[in-house]
């Protein structure tokens, strides 16, 4: 089957696609002064500031939150530009989107470590009611291979979020978006970037478990982590203070034409379509540097289950498909594990919507964590569709790259 060619919409999606305020007199925030057995190495801080001033003034961003760790030793933690006119960026909350999705893939790999589950299992298990739930197992939805057509691709998800940006979508509202149409390929055969493989794997996890996902996370993933400004409030609600993003991104469904101006604030748009509930959250750039840690290094899983979670096996085995926005071929830059990305030697995740972009990246071998969010002035959108790049996954790398420049995060064709 076909699909629609893609949107802005679906094109802000295709990352497919992730305290203290140092050094940074103007930032305030609820952290203190780093502890004196912090040490900051000077130089490594300036080269990072280094990159994200020329990548903030290429990507006309309006505001930058980075913070960079070695072995948690905190190399930086800084905010740069405004969050509104006047309003410098601080310490703030932001939205994490897809980072959610490596904790609920953390979620059914600790499953699979107690032995209450297999990737194996088929989805018909728990939801027999689920359109194809038969022929698609828990593994599949996690690692993107479910052939589930993305309902962020279909012009009735388009049409309904663009037209009401504050509306709320339920799990079951988006899965029967997406399963109005046949699977892409017969499942584990293809990939593709779907949300509806994590909404779908969220209500299984309720079931499997008997509990809420909010839940789980909270005990399971957050709670261990040490995450304790990543928090799912079930409304579009921020915590103060909040960073506030800016978008031009219904441009084109708007019908509003190049070179009339446009750019409307997007801070409180309801994130209800981008995940399962209780997964819909968000964080600090603290808490973001804190899951590269501890997602990177999998400290809440098995060994055997780690390695699931970064696999490469993909590489070789997908392709594009006609029609399909969101299929392509798995590389060395992209390659999609268990709700994680591997890319090089280095895992991350990369949301990119509503305005806002974020990134974080782990480098196992030397414990480098780098965190970023980014925000974007008017400038950064198309004038004519109003699509925008994804600037923290550039920044991450190339951030990446001037730390360990001997196994840098490869930069992506065209980046």
């Amino acid at each position: 089957m076909t699909i629609s060619s893609p949107t802005p919409w679906v094109r802000t999606r295709l990352v497919a696609l992730a305290g203290l305020i140092a050094l940074c007199s103007a930032c305030t925030g609820p952290a203190g002064p780093a502890s004196p057995a912090t040490s900051v190495d000077s130089t490594q801080a300036e080269a990072v500031m280094e990159v994200v001033d020329a990548v903030r003034a290429s990507a006309h961003a309006k505001a930058v939150i980075v913070q960079v760790t070695i072995d948690g030793r905190e190399v930086v933690t800084r905010a740069v530009g405004e969050s509104m006119a006047g309003v410098p960026a601080t310490d703030m909350h932001f939205r994490n989107g897809a980072v959610a999705i490596s904790y609920v893939a953390t979620l059914l790999l600790q499953l699979v470590d107690e032995k209450k589950v297999s990737l194996d299992d088929k989805v018909s298990r728990w939801l027999p009611d689920v359109p194809y739930a038969d022929q698609v197992t828990l593994g599949q939805l996690a690692q993107m291979t479910s052939g589930y057509v993305d309902y962020v691709s279909t012009p009735e998800l388009t049409a309904e979020q663009y037209g009401e940006p504050f509306r709320t979508f339920t799990p079951e509202e988006l899965i029967a978006i997406s399963t109005k149409h046949p699977l892409l390929y017969p499942p584990g055969t293809n990939w593709n970037y779907s949300h509806t493989n994590y909404v779908i794997l969220g209500l299984a996890l309720e079931k499997i478990t008997g509990q809420p996902v909010s839940t789980l996370l909270r005990d399971k993933v957050l709670g261990p982590l040490g995450l304790t400004q990543t928090t799912d409030p079930g409304t579009p609600a921020i915590p103060e203070p909040v960073l506030h993003t800016y978008t031009s991104e219904r441009r084109q469904f708007l019908g509003i034409p190049p070179g009339t101006p446009f750019y409307e604030d997007s801070t409180y748009w309801n994130p209800s379509w981008t995940i399962t509930r209780g997964a819909i959250e968000s964080t600090t750039i603290q808490d973001l540097n804190a899951t590269a840690v501890g997602i990177g290094s999998g400290r809440l899983l098995s060994p055997e289950s780690h390695q699931a979670m970064i696999s490469k096996d993909l590489i070789g085995k997908t392709t594009a498909l006609p029609g399909c926005a969101t299929c392509f071929p798995q590389a060395a830059h992209y390659t999609y594990g268990l709700g994680i990305v591997s890319t090089g030697n280095w895992v991350m995740q990369n949301p990119k919507f509503a305005g806002q972009t974020g990134a974080f990246a782990y480098l196992p071998s030397q414990k480098v964590a780098i965190a970023v969010e980014v925000t974007f002035e008017e400038a950064a959108f198309d004038p004519a569709t109003g699509d925008y790049q994804n600037a923290a996954d550039l920044l991450a790398r190339k951030i990446g790259a001037v730390l360990v420049p001997d196994d840098a995060p490869p930069i992506p064709p065209g980046a």
